[in-house]
């Protein structure tokens, strides 16, 4: 009986062994593949996924500040992963710059004072992998090179429009030709006329009604007294009356073109424009909320803090903040009380751009209102647009049901953008 619980042990024992020897080697084994298949540890990666996610972030956080190629508010960033000390010191500067200029590391301090004691914004929250895959986005960037702005050189002056573009000293030629051609008839008109007057003025056997209609008489007096000539003048008198009356009712309410003097001359040319600050930037609610919401003072002193600080009109910002009294910004885009509209609808949702609604806004030293913003303005967008419904499930059965009736896109009229509840509530 002892004999046999002693085999008993020893079976269980080296069962037990086997079974913890092949749950080792499995777990090897899977350690080696996923170090096969997992870049080394710092190491940039080439993955175009990691890149893509890479590119996503610099375009939300670090656009504003920074370019690859070019200098902006912070330095360009080409070869930054060559320049810098280490890829752990990119890492751990753009989780706390501050922290790490605070320590008296040499090259950031240099970086400080270069740019003029600008600290750059932490990003504690991103992880390692997230600030190598913005290193990722860099290096491919940096690998192309700058962009060369392509200059389109039409030939002999061309209208550019494709293969077979006329030019468009042909097309001045022709005009020029036209004109020229009309000139020569109605003078041959009217030599052709003063011929026959002639030849009509030799006969001698013309009576007197003949003769007042070959030489006819013109009379002022006889003109304005005639009943046709006081029918036409009147018709087109009300006519025109009617249609200023009818163009300025219909302009009620409308201020397309009206660009008012803010208390600041702030430049979209120069910021979304020039230095391609996302509008997301400082109107922070137009993705998340009904409004898009006017900046506050604090987001313009993210960069004004530091950069051009004795500007006259960044002046007027620090009085601002220092008497605790808002900037009265005038708005341009003004909507009635009784009509509803929602930005992050729109844009989140919807996925518009700006410029759909408020114009070329990166061309504007002064911003003004770009389109009418009447009702049927709106209308006629609902019906023109085309919902995009990829990855969105919400859409799916109304796909279906769209498609088995219609060839046609799925446009916003066809899921209630034309009901009247949904923007007068």
């Amino acid at each position: 009986m002892t004999q046999n619980r002693f085999l008993a042990r020893v079976f269980f024992l080296l069962s037990f062994s086997f079974f913890t020897l092949f749950i080792g080697l499995n777990n090897v084994s899977a350690q080696d593949e996923a170090e096969a298949t997992t870049e080394a540890p710092g190491e940039i990666p080439t993955d175009e996924a990691r890149i893509s996610e890479g590119q996503s972030l610099f375009n939300g956080n670090c656009k504003t500040c920074h370019k690859v190629h070019e200098k902006v508010v912070g330095p360009a960033l080409a070869n930054v992963y060559d320049r810098a000390p280490s890829i752990d010191w990119i890492v751990n500067f753009v989780w706390n710059s501050q922290k790490v200029i605070g320590s008296g590391d040499a090259y950031a301090v240099a970086l400080y004072e270069e740019y003029n004691k600008t600290q750059m914004t932490a990003f504690p929250t991103f992880t390692r992998d997230q600030v190598l895959n913005i290193l990722g986005y860099i290096k491919q960037e940096t690998e192309k090179g700058p962009e060369v702005a392509a200059v389109a050189v039409a030939g002999d002056g061309a209208v550019s429009g494709g293969e077979g573009s006329i030019p468009s000293t042909y097309i001045n030629a022709i005009m020029v030709g036209l004109i020229i051609v009309l000139v020569l008839i109605l003078v041959v008109l009217i030599l052709i006329t003063t011929i026959l007057q002639k030849y009509l003025n030799q006969k001698e056997d013309l009576d007197e009604d003949d003769k007042a209609i070959v030489n006819p008489t013109f009379s002022f007096d006889s003109l304005i007294k005639a009943k046709p000539f006081i029918f036409i003048v009147t018709f087109l008198f009300a006519a025109i009356v009617f249609k200023v009356v009818i163009n300025n009712l219909f302009a009620v309410g409308i201020q397309k073109g009206y660009a008012p003097k803010q208390p600041i001359a702030f430049s979209h040319k120069l910021h979304a424009g020039q230095y391609e600050i996302d509008c997301n930037y400082c109107h922070t609610g137009v993705r998340i909320s009904k409004s898009a919401n006017i900046p506050s003072p604090n987001i313009c002193m993210n960069c004004h803090s530091a950069i051009k600080t004795e500007s006259p009109e960044i002046q007027k910002i620090y009085a601002a903040i220092e008497n605790d009294k808002p900037i009265e910004w005038v708005r341009i885009h003004n909507l009635p009380d009784l009509a509803y509209f929602n930005h992050s609808q729109h844009v989140e949702v919807g996925g518009l751009e700006c410029e759909t609604c408020h114009g070329e806004i990166k061309e504007m030293e002064v911003v003004q209102q770009a389109s009418l913003l009447t009702m049927g303005w709106c209308i006629d967008c609902h019906r023109k647009t085309d919902v995009n419904t990829k990855g969105n499930e919400y859409y799916d059965k109304l796909v279906e049901l769209h498609d088995a009736e219609s060839k046609e896109a799925l446009k916003v009229e066809d899921i209630g953008g034309l009901e009247c509840a949904k923007c007068h509530y």
